[in-house]
C-alpha cells in the first residue's frame, strides 16, 4: 500500500521513529512540509495519505484517484472534508488517547503559572526588586491554594478526563459540563454549561470545534465567569472569541488565561491575544500535545490504523 506523509515536521524534530509506519506502507514517501501547489503531484498515485494539519478538500481527493485511506496524526479532524470522503468511499481515521498525559501536564503548567503568578514574580526578580527588599520574601501577588477550588471542564472525553484526574490529585472539586449542543435531559454527573461557567475557579476547555462550540466562550460567557476565575484553552482556538477574551482580560472581568491554541495557526495575520497590553495571559504555540513520547505514540497509532484498515478492522474510523 503506497503512502505519503505530507507534513512530517509537524510531528518530528528528528526525535521520533517511522519504523512502524514503514512496516505497513511500502513505499512510504515522507515530506517535511508540503506547499498547496505541491500536494496534487505528491498524492496522485497514493492509496494512503498521512497528515497532521494539511487541509484535505474534495478537490485534493479528486487529485488522488487511488486514495483509500486518510490517516490523521491528531484527534481533531476538522481539516478533512469528511462529507467528501464519505461520498468517495474514502476511510478517515484519527488517533485518540495518545497525548492525554502530555495535555494534562501542560494544562496544569498553565494553571500553576497563572496561580503562582510566576511571570509577575520573575519580572520583579529580573528587575532587582528582591535584592532591594527589606524582607526575605515578597508578597506582592497573592497566591491561592488549588486544593478546595473548583475546576470546570467542558469536553469530558479522554483529555478532559485526564485533566480531571490531575485536578483531583490537587484536591480540586471537579465540575463537568454537559456537551454543548446536547438536546436531551442533563445527564447524571453533568451540569449545564452556564452553571459550570458561573461556578468554576478554573475553566478548562477540551471540546472539539463544531458549530455548537465555535465561540462558545464569548463576551457573554466571560461575563458569567467569576472575576477571580482563570480560563485554559488547549482545545481549538475558535472555541473562544479571542477579541472578547482580550477585552475581558484588559477589563479585569476574569483573572487570567492560559491559551495554547489560536484560531489561525501560525497567526500570520495577527491575533488579538498577541497584543502586548493583554494582561495575565500565558500563550504557548500549540505544544500541549507535543511531548516526545506523545509524538512517537501518534506515529505508532497511525501505523496501527493502517494495519487495521488493511485487515478490514474498524479502528478509530471517523468516516
Amino acid at each position: 500500500m503506497k503512502g505519503v506523509f505530507l507534513d512530517f515536521d509537524t510531528v518530528s524534530n528528528n526525535d521520533v521513529l517511522t519504523t512502524e509506519l514503514e512496516a505497513v506502507l511500502n513505499p512510504l514517501e515522507i515530506y517535511p512540509v508540503s506547499a498547496p501547489e505541491q500536494i496534487p503531484a505528491r498524492i496522485a498515485e497514493v492509496e494512503c495519505l498521512l497528515t497532521n494539519k494539511v487541509k484535505v478538500t474534495a478537490a485534493l481527493m479528486d487529485a488522488a484517484p487511488n486514495l483509500k485511506l486518510i490517516c490523521l496524526a491528531a484527534t481533531g479532524f476538522d481539516n478533512v472534508d469528511t462529507d467528501a470522503a464519505r461520498e468517495r468511499g474514502i476511510t478517515v481515521c484519527n488517533i485518540a488517547g495518545y497525548c492525554t498525559a502530555a495535555v494534562a501536564q501542560h494544562v496544569f503548567s498553565l494553571i500553576l503559572t497563572l496561580n503562582q503568578r510566576l511571570d509577575d514574580y520573575r519580572d520583579r526578580m529580573r528587575g532587582g526588586d528582591w535584592s532591594r527588599s527589606p524582607h526575605f520574601t515578597m508578597l506582592d501577588y497573592p497566591i491561592r491554594e488549588l486544593s478546595g477550588r473548583t475546576l470546570g471542564i467542558i469536553g469530558y472525553g479522554e483529555l478532559g478526563g485526564g485533566v480531571a484526574r490531575l485536578g483531583e490529585a490537587f484536591g480540586m472539586e471537579i465540575l463537568i459540563a454537559e456537551r454543548p449542543g446536547w438536546k436531551g435531559e442533563i445527564r447524571e454527573g453533568r451540569l449545564p454549561v452556564e452553571q459550570v461557567l458561573e461556578q468554576s475557579d478554573v475553566l478548562s476547555l477540551h471540546c472539539p470545534l463544531s458549530e455548537d462550540t465555535r465561540h462558545l466562550i464569548n463576551a457573554d460567557a466571560l461575563k458569567r465567569m467569576p472575576a477571580h476565575a482563570v480560563l485554559i484553552n488547549t482545545a481549538r482556538g475558535a472555541v473562544v472569541d479571542e477579541q472578547a477574551l482580550a477585552d475581558a482580560l484588559r477589563q479585569g472581568e476574569i483573572a487570567g488565561a492560559g491559551v495554547d491554541v489560536l484560531s489561525q495557526e501560525p497567526p500570520v495575520d495577527g491575533n488579538p491575544l498577541l497584543d502586548e497590553d493583554v494582561p495575565n495571559l500565558v500563550l504557548t504555540p500549540h505544544i500541549a500535545w507535543a511531548t516526545v513520547e506523545a509524538r512517537q505514540r501518534a506515529l505508532d497509532e497511525m501505523a496501527m490504523n493502517v494495519r487495521a484498515f488493511k485487515t478490514g478492522e474498524e479502528r478509530n474510523r471517523v468516516v
